[in-house]
């Protein structure tokens, strides 16, 4: 081939090789221009900038071929129908669909405060009017819910009639009529959903559980505080006066029944016991009497009336030893005198603490002082103020729930009184609601909050009262979707502290996050910085 070049140009002259040469060279260039320069819609092929996009991927062989394959595949069914890889952004920002000469560009936009779509269509990248195409969207939501929506000409556009919900996690098979050809597209919103792999989710705890019936308490919760079990604290008062002269018993101590708890020197207690000794003297008296007067009477040596007087006296003296007993019983002072006739032993009259102290050594004491109160903490009550409006609702015999409000505590009871008056002022009345206190962890003082069983309900649907959060002022749930959750806004009904109704948003059987959802919370809030459609 070089063999007859060479003799070719050696045939030419000087001039007819540089001619050539310089035809060669525009040629070169012209075609360099063509191919660097050439715009997708002047290629000529009716089928616009997507055609030759695809084109640059395949050899001339495969855009022939192939491509007219897939294009007689399509005559076959009939309607032309076209899917893409990936649309392209429009002129108004929303996804760009093309088939042939027709375009179709979908956006979700805001309305107010709705969400719609809204289409406009195009003949080559020109506009259409609205009413040149048929649109409808099928929107399959997770879980297999559908959503069939058309649309109304709206100035340029076409919009929907129906606003799009949250979440706007869907897909949509948006599927265009003309007179001429029907198109159909393919278009996946993922808005708001938080990504995260199975393995995340087992890292952070998170819990999945599903939507399902249940048993729903309705809760009336009510103020109230600890209190003493009045029916288990005394005021101990000495009962005679006299002068302190030990105090073995301190604040705070637990004692139990019959334990001293003060020694008082009493002159009234050295008078009863004195009646109460001087009445043994003559009781015994009495008795030998009686004892030598039945002898006699039974041996026919005295007369029988002087066997029963003598019987008269010895009762008498049994009464008069038996009240001086008992008055000492009443005082709390023991029938024996251990001691010195006036030591007075005052003693607690149950299992208790002592939560109250008014005596000191020394001191001169009345009667009827009040010096100590001993209380049996181990049950305690939570008196509550009822409103006239739950009177209903709060009744001897309910369950209730006590809830500490200054830590996390919380305890089980039953309301045990319920105040038949209301106050002039309050209109409120009072209840309580006995509490057992093994632990002494419910002080009294201690404000609480008692929640009231109103009633039982069987709901169709709901979900565990820690899956509940708010996102953008909305009550959501985070429902689980392939690779991570959306949160899905719900309407929420009865709750008893544990579970809550989900009257809207959720079906039965539906995946969410139960515990932990607050982790999911806070990765949606990282990347909502922007939000738009």
């Amino acid at each position: 081939m070089k063999n007859d070049l060479n003799k070719l140009f050696s045939k030419l002259d000087r001039k007819q090789g540089v001619a050539i040469v310089i035809i060669l060279a525009v040629g070169l260039a012209i075609g360099a221009a063509i191919l660097g320069t050439g715009s997708p819609e002047s290629a000529g092929d009716g089928h616009g900038r997507e055609n030759h996009a695809e084109a640059q991927d395949h050899t001339d062989a495969e855009h022939h071929g192939e491509k007219a394959a897939a294009h007689e595949h399509a005559d076959e069914h009939g309607d032309a129908e076209h899917h893409e890889d990936g649309p392209r952004t429009g002129p108004h920002g929303g996804a760009l669909f093309a088939e042939g000469g027709f375009g179709l560009e979908i956006l979700l936009t805001e309305d107010g405060d709705e969400a719609r779509f809204r289409v406009w269509l195009f003949d080559r990248d020109k506009p259409l009017p609205p009413s040149a195409a048929k649109v409808v969207v099928t929107l399959v939501r997770p879980g297999g819910a559908q959503q069939e929506i058309a649309f109304v000409a709206d100035k340029d556009a076409l919009k929907s009639l129906v606003p799009v919900e949250e979440p706007h996690v869907f897909e949509a098979a948006v599927a265009a009529r003309t007179a001429n050809a029907a198109y159909r597209f393919t278009l996946a919103q993922e808005e708001g959903k938080v990504k995260l792999s199975d393995a995340q989710i087992q890292a952070a705890a998170i819990a999945i559980d599903k939507a399902a019936p249940a048993r729903i308490r309705t809760i009336v919760q009510l103020p109230g505080e600890i209190r003493f079990n009045e029916d288990r604290t005394a005021h101990v008062v000495p009962r005679l006066a006299g002068v302190v002269e030990s105090v073995p018993a301190n604040l705070g101590q637990a004692v139990k029944k019959g334990q001293v708890l003060a020694v008082i020197a009493s002159t009234g207690l050295s008078e009863q016991r004195s009646e109460l000794l001087s009445a043994q003297k003559r009781h015994a008296l009495a008795k030998s009497t009686y004892e030598r007067e039945k002898k006699l009477w039974e041996d026919k040596i005295s007369a029988e009336q002087d066997y029963l007087q003598a019987q008269q006296a010895m009762s008498e003296a049994e009464i008069a030893v038996a009240n001086a007993q008992q008055k000492l019983i009443a005082l709390g002072a023991s029938k024996e005198a251990t001691g010195a006739l006036n030591r007075y032993e005052i003693r607690a009259p149950f299992d208790g603490m002592v939560v109250e102290k008014h005596i000191a050594l020394g001191e001169a004491v009345k009667e009827d002082a009040s010096i100590f109160t001993v209380s049996d903490l181990s049950s305690v009550w939570a008196e509550i103020i009822v409103p006239a409006k739950d009177l209903n609702t709060v009744r001897i015999g309910e369950p209730a729930i006590v809830k500490a409000t200054a830590f996390d505590s919380k305890a089980e009871g039953k309301v045990s009184y319920v105040g038949a008056l209301l106050g002039q002022e309050t209109r409120t009345a009072r209840a309580r609601v006995t509490l057992p206190n093994p632990r002494m962890a419910w002080r009294p003082g201690l404000f609480v909050n008692v929640e009231v069983v109103a009633g039982e309900a069987e709901v169709p649907v709901a979900v565990a009262a820690e899956a509940v959060q708010t996102v953008n002022d909305q009550t959501v749930v985070f429902v689980r979707v392939p690779g991570g959750f959306i949160p899905r806004p719900v309407t929420l009904g009865r709750s008893d502290g544990k579970f809550v109704e989900v009257a809207g948003g959720l079906s039965p059987g539906m995946s969410y996050a139960a515990s932990g959802s607050f982790v999911i919370k806070s990765e949606l809030g990282k990347g909502s910085a922007e939000h738009g459609h």
